[in-house]
């Protein structure tokens, strides 16, 4: 029986072409390759890798996305439009039609009933396959049609008459071209067949968890992947396409499992690893005492807090790897510097490493304006340096001179050499790659006295993050809050606009700018794209300047060249221009107390943490602050619910969570897993009641159990728990 499918809609039915058998390469414990048989191409290995699946263990915790259900026929004359079955019955005409395109009709009898099958895309082959006087079952979706009911682009296949129905549901596996459904079935059945699942956690460890009524309800390891892949027809598909059945609770519970132990794990090596010890007791005469002293503004209750956990981690032996976290505004920047003080006191150099020049110059102005005062030997280190100045920097830094260095991704190039790094803060850490965060940590190693001793680390995030998130995929982090906002700090009310209403926001810009305030205008493109039709910063920003001839109008935007961007900047820092065009450059770091107007064009554009660190640049003065999001028409329900979400609250944690419900954790992670997905199966919305059952039970196996934590690590990781511990 060959099963057969048109091009256009791969809806593959049960049986059909066998897949190579995949089995375990003995020279690679684990891995799956195709058997040698005059079917296995080379090519098949290489296919199932596209999906990550090179060991039978891959195939197995491959899992179907859904299901179709070919158990069941259902006769002709009771089929409706809408409904997706599956009928048996004899071809009786098979023509290629030119009306009003090539299309092949095929005409399906059952007893005096007729269904019409419609094909757009297909072969000779087929059209043999489905001759006259063939038995076909077919399934897809019915509608109504010209000549009654019928289906376009069916599953099929030929079958003898009596040939009985499957007994179970068929699974539907995420796939990639050139690995059909039923290669994937076959492989993952043959893989099954030759691989036992024993159970690794010890008895109790799912009843301690998740309770005492989980032990009986959820099904073994082994059961559960094997329902998964071939539930019985009377299984509830609603309960195994939500992931809500107990088998796939089992599935998730194990992969946060693995997750918190693989974090975990790496966090406790981390802690094995030397570190600089610098001294939380200030020196009287030292950077930091002098700093403290001089600080004209007092912390905030949450500041303080923060920075007593930070001195404390600075002062012992392993490397702090700990998330600063607080939303816009909150005064991250004077914890970093704080830290920065403190590694100078002990003979160590601190860098300062952000994504952006404009975000990079921003800490420059404001660490420079507190600390060079005092001593310290600061130093730009960027990209667009020049040669001379860029030779003079790194210098510098291998000297040791240079006691904190700020700057760009450049800091982590080949060529710049630290004499004794201690600390390395990355601002707006989920821009950053892991290997981005690991090459500035290794700095250190071109010291000749620290051994094998590397950096404390300090990341500092604006973007919130939710607690599912940071109990999940931050959870080999220390994590500190600011979750106080400075006083003095104007809330901004938020206005949603439709562009309809363009020149009355312009109106509005312009009295601002009048009244002695000052504005920024955003644009989501510098060129325009036809395909998105969106105005662009270049366009808007002489649409301005002729509609407001009276004001002074900058332009600012990843393409300039640095100089002329830091010029632009500093004017409208202090002042020298009523309105700021920008993209997205600005979106953080920057900080114009006078600024108390923005206008964002196409906010539908922007996603929910873009529009809160964007809001952020305005209500840092003492004036009244309001931030236009102006949207084009019609809007999708996603974006209606992020511009509803940016009027009702300000509260980044809030905007954090509802961004997560609608858009996943992706937005939140940024480079942080370089695409390696670390949970398949588990809902951080859905599941969250999850998280803290699976970490409670990881301490209890790094307890107790370190062989079994290293067996249910390798089974659900493999080689990606390496990647994990960066």
């Amino acid at each position: 029986m060959t099963e057969r499918r048109s091009k256009a809609k791969d809806q593959a039915m049960p049986g059909g072409d066998p897949a190579p058998e995949v089995h375990v390469d003995t020279q690679r414990p684990g891995a799956a390759r195709p058997a040698p048989s005059a079917r296995a191409k080379p090519r098949a290995a290489d296919k199932l890798a596209k999906l990550g699946l090179t060991r039978d263990l891959d195939l197995i915790l491959h899992l179907p996305m859904r299901y179709e259900d070919e158990t069941t026929l259902t006769p002709i004359d009771n089929l409706l439009p809408g409904q997706n079955a599956q009928v048996e019955g004899v071809v009786v005409a098979s023509e290629v039609t030119f009306r009003p395109r090539r299309q092949w009709v095929v005409r399906v009898q059952q007893g005096e009933d007729e269904l019409t099958l419609r094909f757009l895309n297909f072969y000779g082959s087929q059209q043999k396959q489905l001759a006259p006087g063939a038995r076909v079952r077919v399934r897809g979706d019915v509608r109504g049609g010209f000549f009654g009911l019928e289906m376009v682009h069916p599953a099929y296949r030929v079958v003898e008459e009596g040939a009985p129905l499957p007994q179970s549901l068929t699974p539907v596996y995420p796939s990639t071209a050139g690995v059909s459904q039923a290669y994937l079935r076959q492989a993952i059945a043959n893989a099954l067949e030759r691989t036992p699942l024993p159970e690794q956690l010890p008895p109790g460890i799912l009843n301690d968890a998740l309770g005492t009524s989980a032990n009986g309800a959820l099904p073994s390891l082994a059961d559960a992947v094997r329902l998964l892949h071939n539930p019985p027809a009377s299984a509830p598909q609603a309960a195994l396409v939500e992931r809500s059945h107990p088998a796939w609770l089992r599935i998730k519970f194990e992969e946060l499992l693995a997750q918190q132990l693989s974090l975990k794990r790496a966090q406790a090596a981390r802690r094995r690893v030397s570190a600089p010890r610098l001294p939380d007791v200030p020196r009287s005469d030292g950077l930091l005492a002098r700093f403290e002293a001089a600080l004209p503004f007092a912390l905030t209750g949450a500041q303080q807090r923060v920075w007593r956990e930070i001195r404390a981690d600075l002062a012992a032996p392993h490397p702090m790897q700990r998330l600063l976290q607080g939303d816009v505004g909150s005064g991250k920047t004077i914890i970093a510097a704080l830290a920065a003080a403190q590694t100078i006191d002990a003979g160590y150099q601190a860098a300062i490493m952000a994504p952006t020049e404009i975000l990079a110059e921003q800490h420059l102005l404001k660490l420079s304006a507190w600390l060079a005062p005092l001593g310290a030997r600061v130093v730009w280190l960027a990209g667009s340096l020049k040669a001379r100045d860029k030779r003079a920097a790194l210098a510098q830094v291998a000297s040791g001179e240079a006691q904190l260095v700020i700057g760009t991704h450049a800091m982590i190039q080949d060529s710049v050499e630290f004499a004794r790094l201690g600390l390395a803060v990355v601002d707006e850490q989920h821009r950053f790659g892991v290997a981005q965060r690991l090459a500035l940590r290794g700095k250190i190693a071109t010291t000749s006295d620290a051994g094998s001793a590397v950096p404390h680390q300090l990341m500092m995030s604006a973007t919130p993050i939710p607690r599912t998130l940071a109990m999940t995929y931050y959870a080999d982090l220390d994590v500190s809050l600011i979750d106080e906002l400075p006083p003095g700090r104007v809330p901004v009310l938020t206005k949603i606009v439709s562009d309809a209403r363009r020149e009355e926001v312009v109106a509005r810009v312009r009295a601002a700018a009048l009244a002695g305030r000052q504005v920024y205008w955003v644009c989501p493109l510098i060129e325009e794209s036809e395909a998105l039709q969106l105005q662009t910063a270049i366009d808007t920003h002489q649409q301005l300047i002729a509609a407001l001839p009276e004001l002074r109008v900058g332009l600012v935007h990843g393409r300039l060249p640095p100089a002329d961007k830091a010029a632009v900047m500093e004017a409208f820092s202090r002042g020298a221009l009523h309105l700021l065009v920008a993209t997205t450059v600005i979106e953080v770091g920057v900080d114009v107390p006078n600024a108390s107007l923005m206008v964002v064009e196409h906010a539908e554009r922007f996603g929910l943490a873009q529009l809160h660190q964007l809001r952020g640049r305005v209500g840092r003065g003492q004036a009244e602050s309001v931030c236009v999001l102006m949207y084009a028409t019609p809007l999708s329900l996603t974006a209606k619910a992020r511009l509803q979400t940016m009027r009702e609250t300000a509260d980044g944690f809030e905007i954090a969570r509802r961004d997560l419900e609608i858009r996943g954790p992706g937005e939140f992670l940024g480079a942080r897993q370089s695409g390696a997905a670390m949970l398949r199966f588990v809902d951080l919305v859905e599941d969250a009641w999850l998280i803290e059952p699976a970490r409670q039970a990881a301490e209890a196996l790094l307890r107790d159990d370190p062989v079994g934590v290293s067996a249910h690590l390798e089974r659900w990781l493999g080689a990606r728990e390496a990647f994990l511990s960066a």
